[in-house]
């Protein structure tokens, strides 16, 4: 038998050579962060992994390597009979786990013992994180920036999908991190991205871009909820050029009110929001912004939390981070 084909990078072009990468590490790793296009093949599912380390730390590690190598056999003997079952024999894998050791070499070793064209990605998943920590931290990114900016509820994210349904190119940062740009921000139902894969899926996007071509992202703090944009992504953003919309207050409150109707139907949490304001207002305003929410005057609580925080840190924003210089779009309506 051959032995294993060890490939050194996680470069697009490398990983292209093979008909399937396969994540072999635990589910829980997997959806944390993978190599892109990869599936989830586990040779220890979550529990089993826990169940594994737990015996190695408290008692054996020679009963830890019986019960884990124990797994491994039977889920790869599953996925013999099920993912691997109509493979042919041109067939050619690339298996991976986290630093490149047992886990991958375990389910590597059988489908080349079947007759598969296998590799192991040497490193593992490190090796991927290493370069994506290289494209985004170290290496200048090479687009064409145009920040599209503005007061909150000016309708910017729409704009942005309204773009790119023209054709212009774009990419949605806070769609990306599934959250909306403030406290108010977090989308219902949806937990935002571990760092990692947030980092993934900007390179994906970042990829899939003609360079020659300008790019629209919105302007956004250096965080997005618990995301933060990488070094070169933020340097490159306050270095672009910026075209900031303006629209009346009552009509961005208006629009506030449309798109955030998932916050305004929990009152609750609403109320709970108000509480950790960062600009620690007096009780008599808090108990009026309350009142709000209890009467449902959203709007004009809206207007109040623009006027007392978001209009003003937004200029602040923009004059501490990006270029002072920007062409205006005023929008009348947001409709």
């Amino acid at each position: 038998m051959k032995p294993l084909q060890v490939l050194k990078s996680a470069d697009p072009a490398a990983l292209a050579a093979f008909d399937q990468i396969i994540d072999v590490r635990s589910p829980g790793e997997f959806a944390q962060d993978h190599l892109p296009g990869a599936i989830n093949l586990p040779v220890l599912d979550d529990a089993q992994r826990a169940e594994v380390g737990t015996i190695y730390v408290q008692d054996s590690r020679l009963r830890a390597n019986r019960i884990g190598a124990a797994h491994v056999a039977r889920n790869i003997a599953r996925h013999l009979d099920t993912a691997f079952a109509d493979r042919t024999e041109d067939f050619k894998p690339l298996i991976y786990c986290w630093r490149g050791g047992q886990r991958s070499n375990a389910m590597a070793t059988i489908l080349q013992r079947v007759g598969w064209q296998t590799a192991v990605l040497d490193g593992g998943y490190r090796t991927y994180r290493r370069w994506v920590q290289a494209r985004l931290y170290d290496t200048p990114l090479n687009l064409d920036l145009i920040l599209l900016d503005g007061d909150t509820g000016s309708a910017k994210t729409a704009i942005l999908g309204a773009l790119a349904e023209r054709g212009v190119q774009i990419v949605d940062l806070e769609g990306l991190a599934c959250h909306r740009g403030s406290l108010f921000g977090a989308l219902t139902g949806q937990e935002q991205p571990d760092q990692k894969r947030f980092e993934s899926q900007l390179i994906l996007a970042f990829d899939a871009l003609d360079p020659s071509r300008p790019v629209v992202v919105e302007a956004e703090s250096s965080k997005i909820g618990n995301r933060v944009l990488p070094p070169m992504l933020w340097t490159a953003m306050r270095k672009a050029p910026r075209v900031e919309v303006t629209a009346p207050v009552s009509e961005r409150a208006r629009y506030l009110v449309e798109t955030y109707g998932d916050i305004t139907a929990r009152r609750e949490a609403l109320l709970a929001i108000l509480e950790r304001l960062p600009i620690h207002p007096s009780r008599r305003r808090l108990a009026a912004w309350c009142e709000m929410v209890e009467s449902g005057a959203y709007a004009d609580l809206a207007e109040a939390l623009m006027s007392a925080h978001y209009d003003p840190a937004n200029i602040l924003r923009a004059r501490q981070y990006f270029r002072a210089y920007a062409s205006f779009l005023t929008l009348l309506h947001l409709d």
